[in-house]
């Protein structure tokens, strides 16, 4: 954790993101890609049992009177150029909050009244061809359903987010 955590250090305009967050993770991942592909092929990946957890969400967020989410109509095949590193923008439905060309890219789940999250991706070169990418989720209690809720998507989190970085490094 130490290594991921120096590299990650080394862009202060990222640590608002991070800075006493109720939770962090940061995945390691690395392979022959771009960032931007990376990301894209990332935010693609949507196989059967992800739209099944998709609507298991949906009824806990009816339970316990969270925000719901429109689901999108359409499935996402992002391409590299859809990616956009303009603050503000959406992709999928991530806003982009903090962005550098081919160095990183941090976004922001919708406004929730139980949580904050952040979800972002930090590439560390490694060779001319390979690339070191952390990808880094904080989460931010804001009520306590937001603890409830985080802890019962917790273990589906790790396994989305890690299945999702390696189709990243794939497709």
């Amino acid at each position: 954790m130490l290594i991921k955590r120096e590299y990650i250090l080394k862009f202060s305009e990222l640590e608002k993101y991070f800075q006493k967050a109720d939770f962090i993770d940061v995945k390691v991942f690395k392979g022959e890609t771009t960032l931007r592909k990376f990301i894209a092929s990332m935010l693609s990946y949507y196989p059967w049992w992800i739209v099944q957890l998709y609507r298991i969400r949906k009824l806990l967020v009816g339970l316990l009177g969270l925000v719901k989410h429109e689901a999108p109509g359409q499935l996402p095949n992002l391409q590299p150029e859809d990616v956009s590193f303009t603050p503000g923008e959406n992709v999928t439905f991530f806003i982009v909050r903090c962005a550098q060309e081919d160095t990183f890219w941090v976004s922001e789940t919708p406004d929730d009244k139980h949580l904050r999250a952040f979800f972002g991706v930090i590439k560390e070169p490694v060779s001319n061809s390979t690339n070191r990418f952390y990808v880094v989720t904080s989460v931010f209690y804001k009520h306590w359903t937001g603890p409830v809720y985080f802890n019962l998507i917790r273990p589906f989190h790790h396994l989305v987010v890690s299945r999702m970085a390696q189709y990243g490094l794939t497709h």
